[in-house]
């Protein structure tokens, strides 16, 4: 899994880990059966409804309209997901970290015709293994990528945090709040950073700044980053 640094407008530095190639493909999977069964459903609606041939014909392009359109509208209306990304916890999202607009999904589901269509995925395979950042065509043409928000569980996703055995606190104050609050910190800011959303952290920083009565001309990504370590060595040695 292939991670990159994104810089946001209040100048966030914000890692992003692009989705894994495996989890792309089973996602298409997914989303080539599900149209698949769609399809396949109107066809036998239609017969069973016993239609004029030549009605039929206009009445199955109408309905065959959701099946044509299913990623464009899918990733439009589902904040970049298909029904196999959900499952697969992978979304599109701007290289920015931002949320793209409808021209980005359209660009994508346009161009998914040369790189996945054309190609049996082939050419979209080729270009994210040599490209980076999980971009096929579609994804450069678009400013776009796809990222991974699968959790990793370990040490980091718990309260405390592994400090180096010489690391040096910065803030006493952050002993005001109690372990709760400071797990709801820290899952915020976990789920900002892997999703991109640095608004959250902005207000995350804020609201400690002013709980703590804290001033620093730290970025509120470092600022929320330190917070969360000084939390975990003031108490890991109460």
């Amino acid at each position: 899994m292939e991670q990159f640094q994104i810089e946001t407008a209040q100048n966030i530095s914000i890692s992003q880990n692009t989705a894994h190639l495996g989890d792309r493909m089973l996602a298409y999977l997914i989303d080539s059966f599900v149209i698949l069964a769609y399809t396949i459903l109107m066809i036998w609606l239609l017969i069973s409804m016993d239609i004029d041939l030549e009605d039929m014909w206009a009445i199955y392009m109408l309905l065959g309209l959701p099946a044509f359109l299913y990623y464009v509208l899918m990733e439009t209306f589902m904040d970049g997901k298909t029904i196999g990304k959900g499952l697969m916890k992978i979304r599109v999202v701007k290289l920015d970290g931002s949320k793209p607009g409808f021209s980005s999904y359209f660009i994508r589901w346009i161009l998914r015709i040369i790189d996945v269509a054309l190609t049996s995925g082939g050419l979209a395979v080729l270009t994210i293994l040599i490209r980076g950042k999980g971009q096929r065509i579609g994804d450069i043409a678009a400013g776009t990528t796809v990222i991974s928000e699968k959790i990793r569980v370990g040490i980091k996703d718990t309260l405390l945090r592994e400090l180096p055995e010489d690391y040096i606190p910065k803030y006493a104050q952050v002993t005001v709040f109690k372990d709760r609050e400071m797990q709801t910190i820290k899952d915020l800011y976990e789920q900002a950073r892997r999703n991109g959303n640095h608004q959250i952290i902005l207000s995350l920083s804020e609201q400690i700044k002013k709980v703590t009565h804290i001033t620093t001309d730290e970025k509120p990504f470092d600022f929320v980053d330190k917070v969360i370590k000084d939390y975990s060595y003031y108490t890991q040695r109460l």
